[in-house]
């Protein structure tokens, strides 16, 4: 591949690790993943792996570490591994705790996925590459419940009285935000106990926790698990304890009850834009319209729209491809969630097009793809990846640039970041892999008359015409990225 030359100067210019901070976090791009189905520590791209089972089935931190080149090589600065912490151990009804979030013990690392000498090699090998660590954290619950309240409170570390937690009741409205709060999550077939997080022990306890785990451990940055159904005003003083960049899953599509949690966090997911951008891709009929609004209604709505996640797949939510097998649809959510604003989040698993659907079927076990490199997608997300690090190394002002559709009609939505001489322009198509070819001549591009622009994906040079216009060539419904030639340097679409 030709496209990473500029990671290591990007990663001198952002700073040595540990990030702590959100102008750090906003400049990298993430690769989330499954701990127990990534990589495995014997290298074993066969070993057996049925999702449906909600078994471990064997991934680890030493496998992360052994797979490091995989992930750097598509251009990602840093990881996101799902709770670190001991889990309850048995099997249920329901499987086991392989995802990590059924905690028993926090104090103690899950021994199915390593040592804690473990994870902090994983740290370490992260920062040697300049690349940065997030760990997934509950705060909400603790373990696992069968239907109703029967919880042996004894069996956790250290919430191990009923006194920790709030009464049992199940979560029936999420619009009633009392009832999210303090109520407990789950279904007819489990539940999971919620702590009283009102209660001044309770925060203490988790304050104390989270300072010594991103200390012992080397925790670049934190995501928070079930950050809706926490009373807002818990967040400030963990956020303060923890000292690193925090985004918190807001799983809701409604901004006006997502971007107010900006206020008390320093990230959110970005749920509001994930909606509108699987509509507008998972079919060629979907609504370019719907997706060119809430772009603009998030950027207004929350406090600020380049601290957010942006993604279009994760372990909560049905793979892409479950939607539509169609590989320039994918590509153009991909291309969307890497060059809009917000910190990218790649899903594992998303490079090689897997098609889970539901919960557990979307926590397929990558190893079982062997890594490969030479997917449509890898060397997609590869592109975008390294075009928007390049953008970020030409000028740090990029990433704060509010991303600004420029262009949408019923099938195409064409966006810019960034200022004169370093933007990116990004157009999308929702035609799909049997869109016809054609050329797009695009105005509001912000490059002047006789520029030489690349096209990214392709490799095109092209030329803006006397009237500021660019002419995109287009063809098969796939996504294309301009940006100035004389600022690619000596790697990209180089021969």
């Amino acid at each position: 591949m030709m496209f990473f030359g500029r990671l290591s100067l990007l990663a001198s210019l952002i700073g040595p690790a540990i990030a702590a901070t959100p102008a750090e976090w906003r400049t990298q791009s993430i690769y989330f993943m499954l701990t127990d189905r990534f990589a495995r520590t014997d290298n074993s791209t066969t070993a057996s792996c049925d999702s449906s089972m909600g078994q471990y089935c064997g991934g680890s931190w030493q496998g992360i570490i052994n797979q490091l080149d995989y992930i750097q090589n598509m251009g990602f600065t840093a990881i996101w591994i799902t709770p670190v912490t001991e889990q309850l151990p048995q099997s249920t009804s329901d499987g086991e705790a392989y995802h990590g979030y059924w905690q028993q013990d926090i104090y103690s690392v899950n021994s199915n996925y390593g040592t804690a000498d473990d994870l902090k090699a994983l740290a370490s090998a992260l920062h040697d590459r300049n690349m940065y660590l997030m760990v997934d954290v509950v705060t909400n619950h603790m373990g696992y419940a069968g239907a109703g309240n029967d919880v042996d409170y004894s069996v956790f570390n250290p919430f191990n009285s009923e006194d920790y937690f709030h009464a049992y009741c199940e979560i029936t409205d999420y619009s009633n935000t009392t009832m999210a709060e303090q109520c407990w999550e789950g279904d007819t077939t489990v539940s999971l106990p919620d702590l009283n997080t009102e209660s001044e022990t309770v925060q203490n306890l988790w304050n104390d926790w989270i300072t010594d785990l991103v200390s012992n451990y080397s925790i670049d940055g934190l995501r928070i698990d079930s950050v809706f159904e926490v009373q807002k005003d818990f967040f400030p003083g963990f956020e303060k304890a923890a000292g690193v960049y925090c985004v918190g899953e807001v799983d809701n599509g409604d901004p006006t009850l997502v971007c107010p949690y900006q206020d008390v966090l320093d990230g959110v997911l970005d749920y509001p834009t994930y909606w509108p951008l699987l509509r507008a891709f998972e079919s060629t009929s979907g609504s370019i319209s719907d997706l060119y609004d809430m772009i603009n209604t998030v950027k207004s709505d929350c406090a600020d729209s380049t601290l957010l996640g942006s993604f279009v797949e994760n372990h909560d939510n049905p793979r892409f491809a479950s939607y539509t097998d169609d590989m320039s649809l994918a590509k153009n959510a991909a291309a969307f969630t890497i060059m809009s604003d917000g910190i990218p989040i790649i899903y594992a698993g998303q490079e090689q097009h897997y098609d889970g659907g539901a919960v557990p079927k979307n926590r397929e076990a990558v190893w079982l793809s062997k890594f490969d490199t030479s997917s449509e997608l890898y060397t997609l997300i590869s592109q975008g990846n390294a075009i928007r690090n390049q953008a970020i190394y030409k000028d740090a002002d990029y990433i704060t640039y509010k991303n600004y559709p420029i262009y949408q009609d019923d099938t195409t939505l064409a966006m810019r970041k960034g200022y004169n001489g370093t933007q990116t322009i990004t157009v999308l198509s929702n035609l799909g892999s049997g869109g016809s070819e054609y050329t797009l001549s695009l105005s509001n591009t912000g490059f002047e008359a006789g520029l030489k622009v690349t096209e990214i994906i392709t490799c095109t040079s092209l030329t803006v015409d006397d009237s500021g216009d660019v002419p995109v060539p287009m063809n098969s419904g796939e996504p294309r990225i301009l940006y100035p030639s004389s600022g690619l340097g000596t790697t990209l679409c180089s021969s």
